[in-house]
């Protein structure tokens, strides 16, 4: 850990935002940390006892020898207005981060009326900044809310579906017995508990002939025809991964309003360890000239092709054929489809 930190200068933000600069945290900004982290991040605001107590414990964590760094921007009335504040921690060196040091993001936060000002992008880029040359961290870590998700993927952070947050505080409970009433769990801890879900949202075209209308697939040669779409985006709507998945697929932008046509579901198998939610809704009918002027992402797809149902069953899988009928029937018919079987499967 570089320990060359007592007399960190302010930082401004290389963007001229036309706030406060951003400035290293120094121990007597503990408690003002602390305080934001109770009233803005934790679901339950602390005690006094505890804002003494935590304060206290990061006060000299914040000095050069300790292993917290954060940075701020302060209002007029000397109070925070924002702060970023990173914990360093050795791991086992690796390829990707040879020098063995990681940083968590532990508290970014905002005060309500300054937000929208840029301030959280700030102070979190001014602590990745320090943490990288300064400190020369090279793993950084941090928990995202869906609300906050967009900003740390622009700075660079990335979600793994492989992951999964656990967390113990106490000793294993005693199973329950019959009768017995399930003890009450946090919610965080209770989500870890429940199955996890990926999702998708996809549209359904045909020409002016009701013939489907799908698209050749370049990465995925288990699935080579597809419906236009994709997996969901953090913070997304079924409707609007479908619009924008829409605009990236072909460049078309369905007019809706949103008519839902199926909805998918399949159980995780060897090759995913989530179950796949999905909801395909009613795109329209394309004519010849809005057929032609699609244009498709070559890094996704590279042919548009319409067919009757029937020919296309002999270009797909079965259980994607099965769906694609599932869907057309709904169309048909009027008569939303569930299709539940689109599991995995487990070679």
């Amino acid at each position: 850990m570089n320990r060359d930190t007592a007399s960190a200068p302010a930082v401004r933000p290389s963007s001229d935002a036309g706030h406060p600069p951003v400035r290293a945290a120094m121990p007597a900004d503990a408690e003002g940390i602390v305080r934001m982290r109770s009233e803005y991040v934790l679901s339950t605001p602390l005690s006094e006892e505890w804002i003494r107590r935590c304060t206290d414990e990061l006060a000299p964590r914040l000095t050069e020898s300790g292993d917290a760094r954060a940075f701020v921007i302060d209002t007029s009335d000397g109070a925070l207005a924002a702060c970023a504040l990173g914990l360093i921690h050795p791991v086992f060196p690796a390829p990707a981060y040879p020098r063995g040091l990681a940083a968590r993001v532990h508290v970014v936060a905002t005060r309500p009326d300054v937000r929208r000002r840029s301030y959280a992008r700030a102070v979190v880029s001014a602590l990745l900044d320090h943490l990288a040359h300064v400190e020369e961290v090279t793993l950084f870590e941090l928990h995202s809310s869906v609300e906050a998700a967009p900003l740390y993927r622009e700075l660079g952070f990335a979600g793994s579906p492989a992951l999964m947050r656990m967390t113990r505080l106490n000793e294993p409970a005693a199973a329950s017995t019959p009768g017995s009433t399930s003890a009450w769990m946090p919610p965080e801890l209770y989500a870890a508990t429940v199955p996890k879900t990926t999702a998708f949202a996809c549209m359904y075209f045909t020409d002016e002939d009701d013939r489907p209308i799908q698209l050749h697939s370049v990465y995925s040669p288990a699935h080579p025809w597809q419906l236009v779409g994709g997996t969901m985006d953090l913070g997304e709507r079924p409707w609007e991964t479908a619009v924008r998945e829409c605009r990236e697929e072909t460049s078309l932008t369905p007019p809706g309003p949103p008519r839902l046509l199926a909805t998918v579901f399949g159980l995780p198998g060897a090759k995913w360890p989530y179950s796949t939610i999905g909801c395909v809704f009613d795109g329209g009918r394309l004519t010849a000239e809005q057929i032609r002027g699609i244009a498709l992402s070559p890094q996704e797809h590279d042919e548009v092709r319409v067919l009757p149902l029937a020919e296309w069953k002999a270009l797909m899988p079965p259980r994607d054929f099965a769906r694609l009928s599932a869907v057309e029937s709904a169309r048909r018919t009027g008569e939303a489809a569930y299709f539940g079987t689109w599991d995995w499967g487990n070679k």
